[in-house]
């Protein structure tokens, strides 16, 4: 890794920024454990209370985790990205698959009009393994790979807000999707209409395959209604 020398005498404000610009770069990706602080200080030719009071700052805003006698994590790409995974990880799954339903059909629609060649093949590579983890039932895994589906569909977009929204907010779904292990059992939903309208680039279809996709997801985890 190789970043800019901070020289002017607002260091700390220069390493937040330099920092933050290797995670919206995607050199450090959303999940990614940063390097420690002696060797960020010896990059940035400065102090480690320098580089502490940086990380502690980007910790407070979200975009960081530290994690005692591990490391430091990025666990968002933007102050606004940190400020919706600290939201979504009170919500209920209910809730947030109603959000990720809202996200998912509108990014469909976009990427049927956008796709390009590598995108359509890298939806075709995550929806084959998708399809592998389903008939090994192997949970993890196909939680893992229906979510790396959707996120293949949202980077189609070529929409660069929403594709960092929904890398942070597929990571708290994948910890909800995780804990409820039954969800398994309904999301025997066939993918392939969304990608095919995709690559047909037919932007109703697409839409339209990713709402029924995501209905029936949603039916079998709604709470009733107030009364």
């Amino acid at each position: 890794m190789t970043l800019r020398t901070a020289r002017r005498s607002s260091l700390v404000d220069q390493v937040i920024d330099q920092l933050k610009s290797e995670i919206a770069t995607n050199v450090w990706p959303v999940g990614a454990k940063i390097p420690p602080e002696p060797a960020l200080a010896e990059s940035l030719g400065v102090g480690r209370n320098t580089v502490r009071e940086a990380v502690r700052a980007l910790t407070h805003a979200g975009l960081l985790e530290c994690r005692q006698g591990d490391g430091t994590y990025v666990t968002a790409t933007s102050e606004l990205s940190g400020a919706v995974r600290r939201r979504l990880e009170t919500a209920e799954l209910v809730e947030t698959l109603e959000v990720r339903r809202g996200l998912e059909v509108e990014a469909a629609r976009l990427a049927a009009a956008r796709r390009t060649p590598a995108d359509v093949a890298a939806i075709a590579a995550a929806l084959a393994q998708r399809d592998a983890a389903w008939t090994a039932r192997d949970h993890a895994a196909f939680v893992e790979a229906d979510l790396a589906f959707h996120t293949a569909v949202v980077e189609a977009t070529h929409n660069r807000v929403l594709t960092d929204l929904y890398r942070d907010f597929s990571a708290v779904l994948r910890a909800g999707i995780g804990a409820a292990g039954t969800l398994l059992n309904h999301a025997d939903v066939p993918h392939e209409p969304i990608a095919a309208a995709i690559e047909a680039g037919d932007a109703d279809a697409a839409a339209a395959a990713t709402h029924s996709c995501l209905d029936r997801i949603l039916r079998s985890t709604e709470r009733p209604a107030p009364s």
